[in-house]
Order: structure tokens, then C-alpha cells, then sequence
């Protein structure tokens, strides 16, 4: 399946094809503060589903850390997509695909929470063993 997003003013549109590696949401205060809100909507994707199909010109990117390449539309500041090379995914904001049916499946950063949710899903203080974090399941 292939799946559509634009920025906010649409000048850039993206697709990815197929199914997202994971889902989630992120606890973390540098997404909390890109996102603008209290934890971030993640879905991630190999960097080969995701493609910028128009205005890739207006694409800006910012990269506060060596973890994570935010892109956003230069025009009306709309975020995109965060690369995280070093785990060589995509991180497609859930927002910006509004067709694609969101089943988070992880918590990650939970330990900076500022908005505990009681949802059932696990909770990781950081991020699971394979992405370089402890793995280690905090309390709901």
C-alpha cells in the first residue's frame, strides 16, 4: 500500500509504500519540542518507502544531533520526516500521513514524559536494546 503527506501548505508532497518497521510515540524533549506538543507521533519506514514526490526544493532540513535530520517545508515550516541515519529509518510523522492507520506499539523516552498515558503499551525509559538504549520498562 502506498500511503501520501504533504507539508502544511502542500508545496511538498511525499508517499511511502508499504508497511511502516514500527509505530509509536516519543517522550523525548527534543521531539516534544519540534513537535510543539507533548509527546510525538512516530512512524518509521526504510529510507528506500520513502519518497518526496514534488517540491523537493522547498525542503529544509535542521539536525540538532548526529541521531536525527529533521526536514520541513521551507515555506510554511510544515514538518516532514526525521532521517535517523545511525538506525538507518525514516521517521515519517504519523500526522503527516493521514491515511495511514496508526497502531503505536511502543512508548520510547518515557522517562521525560510530561503526559503519562495509561494506554496498556509498553513504556521504555529510553530505547529498546537494538536502537542503542537499556530496554529497560518503566511502571504505567
Amino acid at each position: 500500500m502506498t500511503h501520501y503527506g504533504a507539508c502544511f501548505c502542500c508545496a511538498v508532497t511525499l508517499e511511502v509504500d508499504g508497511a511502516p518497521e514500527a509505530m509509536g510515540y516519543c517522550h523525548c524533549a527534543s521531539c516534544r519540542s519540534w513537535s510543539g506538543g507533548p509527546v510525538n507521533a512516530f512512524s518509521l519506514w526504510k529510507p528506500e518507502a520513502v519518497r518526496i514526490t514534488s517540491g523537493a526544493e522547498h525542503v529544509a532540513s535542521y539536525q540538532k544531533t548526529e541521531l536525527s535530520q529533521r526536514r520541513y517545508c521551507a515555506k510554511c515550516g510544515g514538518h516532514l520526516m526525521a532521517a535517523h541515519p545511525p538506525l538507518g529509518l525514516v521517521d515519517v510523522f504519523a500526522a503527516t500521513l493521514p491515511t495511514l492507520a496508526f497502531a503505536p506499539g511502543v512508548h520510547v523516552n518515557y522517562a521525560e514524559t510530561v503526559l503519562p498515558m495509561r494506554d496498556g503499551l509498553p513504556k521504555l525509559k529510553d530505547f529498546p536494546v537494538e536502537f542503542g538504549g537499556s530496554g529497560e520498562v518503566v511502571a504505567e
